[in-house]
């Protein structure tokens, strides 16, 4: 009997391995995330955050632009295009439909371009990987030199995006599209030089990895919680 004991825990046990790193990973992952989250600000103050702008610098077909990003919880979003103090570009969301402004005219977007944006409900991402009604979350890697942790995020659309968190400071510092959600989505972001606005500690250098060449933007200006309303996204 006691042999048959023996076998019986041996066998449970090695059957239940995997699920038991697996469970593992996931905490792990969830662990790090929130050690993110502590990173830039805090869960009560990040999800204080109801609105946030954002104004960066960059380069387009040879010319400077700005690129103008406003957001409001749950899923509202608008980006623009700015030349010269002009609007040359707009494309947004109003919580159901997408829309893009062309020639003065406001026209249905294609909706593969805001796939993500329907169930969204957070401003700050990594509250939303914490959330698992919205992805699953598992570290996959720790990378020999322990310079970062790497995190797989599966979103409930099937957009799979790879994570990556320095290890001291906890500051994303990039990410990676293996799976596209939204249409033409960049596949690799770099972020760095991280800095203090109000309480809120943000990247203000993004790096969009392409094989045509690499584009960077620089952030300029931002801001939460003020200067946005619901008209923004009409």
């Amino acid at each position: 009997m006691k042999l048959l004991n023996t076998i019986l825990a041996v066998t449970m046990i090695a059957a239940s391995n995997p699920l038991f790193s697996q469970t593992s990973n996931e905490k792990k992952a969830q662990e790090i995330i929130e050690k993110a989250i502590q990173a830039e600000g805090g869960k009560k103050f990040l999800s204080s955050i109801k609105t946030l702008y954002s104004k960066s610098e960059t380069v387009m077909d040879g010319r400077k632009v700005n690129w103008i990003t406003k957001e409001m919880v749950p899923n509202k979003g608008s980006f623009e295009i700015e030349y010269q103090g002009r609007i040359v570009y707009r494309s947004w969301f109003d919580g159901k439909t997408g829309y893009d402004l062309v020639n003065g005219e406001r026209k249905l977007a294609d909706p593969a371009v805001f796939k993500d944006k329907a169930d969204r409900k957070y401003i700050i991402n990594e509250l939303a990987y914490i959330d698992p009604k919205l992805y699953k979350i598992e570290l996959i890697d720790e990378n020999p030199d322990k310079m970062y942790y790497k995190i797989k995020a599966t979103y409930i659309t099937g957009k799979v995006t790879y994570l990556y968190y320095d290890v001291k400071s906890f500051f994303l510092s990039k990410e990676e599209t293996v799976k596209n959600g939204e249409k033409n989505a960049f596949s690799t972001v770099l972020q760095s030089d991280y800095k203090k606005f109000g309480d809120l500690w943000y990247a203000t250098k993004l790096t969009f990895v392409s094989e045509d060449g690499n584009q960077e933007a620089n952030l300029v200006e931002l801001y939460y919680n003020k200067n946005i309303e619901e008209k923004d996204f009409n």
